[in-house]
C-alpha cells in the first residue's frame, strides 16, 4: 500500500454529510481525494475549499457506466470511500414497489457497483467503506426498504472482504446511528422524535460526521491493517436499545390537532 502523503481515495456522495467529513478527514491524513456526488456543482465546490491537488467529479451510483467511468477517470487507487444513501417511510402494504426499489437500487445496488469497480482498480492492500447503518441489524417500522437494503450491506462487505483479501484489500462498514447531517435535518421537526431516539442511545446524543469521518481514517490506515469484513457499530450505543417508532411520530403530525 502506498505511503500516508500519496495515496489516492475517493469519497462517493462526498458533497455533503458524512462524505464531505470523511473527504476533508482523508485529505489532512494526506491523502490525494476526488470528492465524487451526484450534485457535481456541490462536489466541485467542495474540492475547491480542499484546494489542489484534490478534484471533483460527478456519479451516479446507480448507473453503471458512471460508477465504471469515475474508476476509470481515477486509475489504480489505494482508499475508497462510498457514502450514497437515502430511506423512505411507509408501512410494507402501502408502500409503492418502485420506492422501494429506489431505495435498494442506490443503497444496495450501488454498494454493489462501488465494490465491483473498486475491486478492480484498488491496489493490492487498499481498503474499501461503506457507510451503511444502524438500521441494518435494527428493525424500524415503516422502513421496509432501508433496512432491508443496508442489512444486504453487511453482507455484501463480508463476500468482498473474502474475495478481496487475497490481495491485501480490507472491506469494511461502518453503520452509523443518529449523525446530525442535512439527511436527518427533517428528524428535527418531528416533535418527541429525536427525543425518542436518544433515549435509546446509551450515550444519550446524535452523533457528529467528523466521528464517522475519524472511524473511516482509522479504518483506512495501517493502524487497522488486520481488519476487515468488519461492520463496525458507531452509534452511541443505539444498537443496545430499540429504535424509535419514527412512522409512528409522523403520523401523529397528521392528525387533526
Amino acid at each position: 500500500m502506498s505511503n500516508s502523503s500519496d495515496r489516492i481515495a475517493v469519497v462517493i456522495g462526498g458533497a455533503s454529510g458524512i462524505g464531505w467529513a470523511s473527504a476533508r478527514a482523508l485529505a489532512a491524513d494526506g491523502c490525494r481525494v476526488t470528492v465524487a456526488d451526484r450534485n457535481g456543482d456541490g462536489a466541485r465546490a467542495r474540492a475547491g475549499e480542499l484546494g489542489a491537488p484534490h478534484t471533483a467529479t460527478e456519479v451516479d451510483v446507480t448507473d453503471e457506466a458512471s460508477v465504471q467511468c469515475l474508476f476509470e477517470e481515477i486509475g489504480p487507487l489505494d482508499v475508497v470511500v462510498n457514502c450514497a444513501g437515502f430511506g423512505s417511510l411507509g408501512l410494507i402494504t402501502d408502500l409503492a414497489v418502485s420506492e422501494f426499489r429506489a431505495v435498494v437500487d442506490v443503497c444496495l445496488n450501488g454498494s454493489f457497483i462501488v465494490a465491483k469497480y473498486a475491486g478492480q482498480k484498488l491496489r493490492d492492500g487498499g481498503s474499501l467503506v461503506t457507510i451503511s447503518s444502524l438500521n441494518g441489524r435494527q428493525p424500524a417500522i415503516g422502513m421496509s426498504a432501508y433496512c432491508a437494503a443496508k442489512a444486504g450491506v453487511s453482507m455484501l462487505t463480508q463476500v468482498a472482504a473474502l474475495e478481496m483479501g487475497p490481495r491485501g484489500i480490507r472491506v469494511n462498514a461502518i453503520a452509523p446511528g443518529l449523525v446530525d447531517t442535512p439527511l436527518t435535518e427533517g428528524s428535527y421537526a418531528v416533535p418527541g422524535l429525536v427525543e425518542d431516539y436518544l433515549e435509546n442511545t446509551a450515550l444519550g446524543r446524535s452523533g457528529k460526521p467528523e466521528e464517522i469521518a475519524d472511524a473511516v481514517v482509522f479504518i483506512c490506515s495501517q493502524k487497522a491493517a488486520w481488519l476487515t469484513g468488519e461492520v463496525l457499530d458507531l452509534n452511541g450505543g443505539a444498537h443496545l436499545k430499540r429504535y424509535p417508532d419514527v412512522l409512528g411520530h409522523v403520523m401523529k403530525l397528521a392528525e387533526p390537532q
